[in-house]
This record gives structure tokens, sequence and C-alpha cells, in this order.
């Protein structure tokens, strides 16, 4: 007796479920959002603090920094602070800290972007012997620490009578002794195009002309970029100064701020707190008008082409 085989029935296959990101909901995407955003206020407001802290401080008396009044804000808002920062101390005024700074802000600004401009062209454009190893020693220069070669250098200044003077602390930036902006600025030149310069050697033109006319006026987003770097890195300077002068007469703001917590065994926080307020302003004024420059300028240090 034979049997017939009866044909088996195929069930469908599971359909795979696909995931769609245009699916999603809008209330999944603006829990996303929302969380993203308080998350970056929450960070904005921890980096933040300290700086609002500092501002509120200067305001407080001076029995209330530090001590067990935790708040933020005080009750007793004054003005008291700023009016002792401003009367100086030791004899010596408040402008003329302020002064002192300037000068050798400005005067790291004017040689730092002089000599790394005219140091970034040699290393970019012009090509002579050991270029390459030139340059890999100059780069080689940020891996030595600063406080390798402190002694060193005090004891050359000193023998030379240059101590007490501003000297020491302006002359390697009018050397190129920041490699890092030469860096920056042969990193920049290298990415203009090269027949520019031809174009101008066709018509007459020697390494003078064609930097002063052609390659200054293409570098303006490096050396701005330079200069707002120059200008906080010498503005908030407090080692170097430290070395080197010895007169309250030519102090900077960040050595003058030191004399309120030497001056007394109760020390003038409060008054100190005041003058850090003061000395922010030109720093952050400086920077909020040049920011773009120095995104532009750095940014573009890494294109080809």
């Amino acid at each position: 007796m034979t049997t017939m085989a009866t044909p088996t029935q195929s069930t469908p296959d599971a359909e795979v479920p696909y995931y769609n990101p245009k699916s999603e909901s809008v209330g999944a995407k603006r829990a996303k959002s929302t969380i993203f955003h308080v998350v970056a206020l929450a960070l904005t407001a921890v980096v933040l603090y300290p700086g609002l802290w500092m501002i509120a401080s200067s305001f407080k008396p001076n029995a209330e920094i530090g001590g067990a009044n935790t708040s933020l804000w005080s009750n007793n808002f004054s003005f008291d602070n700023f009016v002792t920062a401003m009367d100086g101390i030791g004899g010596v005024s408040t402008l003329q800290f302020f002064t002192n700074s300037l000068i050798l802000a400005i005067g790291a600004v004017a040689g730092t972007v002089l000599s790394a401009s005219v140091s970034a062209y040699a290393f970019a454009r012009i090509k002579f012997p050991g270029r390459s190893v030139f340059f890999g020693m100059m780069i080689a220069t940020l891996l030595l620490p600063f406080h390798v070669v402190i002694i060193p250098q005090y004891i050359v200044f000193q023998q030379l009578g240059l101590v007490d003077t501003y000297v020491p602390l302006l002359i390697g930036k009018f050397l190129a002794a920041d490699a890092f902006f030469v860096f920056l600025m042969v990193q920049f030149m290298r990415n203009l195009p090269a027949e520019l310069d031809e174009a101008a050697r066709i018509d007459g033109a020697g390494h003078v002309r064609i930097f002063g006319s052609i390659m200054l006026a293409l570098m303006k987003p490096a050396l701005i970029s330079t200069s707002i770097f120059s200008f906080i890195w010498s503005w908030n300077d407090f080692l170097g100064p430290l070395l080197y002068l010895n007169t309250p007469e030519k102090y900077p703001l960040p050595l003058a701020l030191r004399l309120f917590v030497d001056q007394t065994q109760s020390s003038d926080y409060g008054a100190m707190i005041a003058m850090s307020v003061l000395a922010l302003l030109p720093v952050l004024v400086f920077f909020l008008v040049f920011q773009r420059y120095i995104v532009e300028g750095v940014s573009t240090q890494g294109l080809k082409g």
C-alpha cells in the first residue's frame, strides 16, 4: 500500500524590523535635545563659576571673603575694594602698574609679530642650505622647558647689567625666540600659492618687496592670532617680571597683585580681587574684538593647497 506524500506547507519568513531614523518620534528628539542643553548649561556654569565668584567677591567686604559666609552674593554691596585698588600700593599708583603692563604687552606683540613673520618667510619661501635642519632645531626648542634656561639667562643678563630693566623680558620677542609663533606662520605661508612669488619676481620684486607687499597682506589672520596670544601671555606673565624686576615702580599688574597679599599680615584680599577684575578687562576686550581672527588664523594651519 503506497502512501501519497502530502506537500509541506511553507511558513512565510518572519519580517525583520527595520529601524528608520526618520521615524523617531518628535517627543524623543525633544527629550534628547533637552538633555543635551541641560548638560551643556551645567558644564558652562561649572566653567564660568570661578569668574563669577571673582566678580561677586570684588564687591564683598574683606571680612566676608573666604570666611564662614559661602554665599555668592553679599548683602553688604560696596565699591570700597575698587577704591582701595585704584589708590595703588607701596606708593605706586594702579595706573603705573597698568602702564607697565601695557609697555611689556605692546612691546611683546610688536617684537613677536615682526621677528616671527620675517623668520617664517625665510623658512617657508627662501631655499638655503640646512633649512630643514635649522627648522627642526627651532621646533625642538619647544620641547625645552623654560625652567632649564632660567639660571643661565639670569647670569647673562646680570653680567650685562640688564637686571631690573625690561630688556630681558622683551629682547627674546625681537629675536624670534618664540618658536610656536614662527611655526604658526610657516604653516600659514606654506598654504599660500607659490605662483604669487613667481609673478612678483617676474615684475622685478625681491624678497623684501614680496614679503612687505604680498605676504603681510595675506597673513592677516595669522598676524592677528599671534598678536592676541602674545598680548595675553605677556599681560599674564608673572615669573619673568618676578625674576628680573626689583623696583616696585616697574612692576606689571601680576606682581602688583602679589603686593596686596605680602604687604601686611592681614592681607587685603578684597582689593586684590578687585584689581584682578580690572586687570582682566583689557584682555577680555582684546579677545572679544579679535576672537574671530583666532579661529580663522589657527584653523587654516591644517589646510593644504
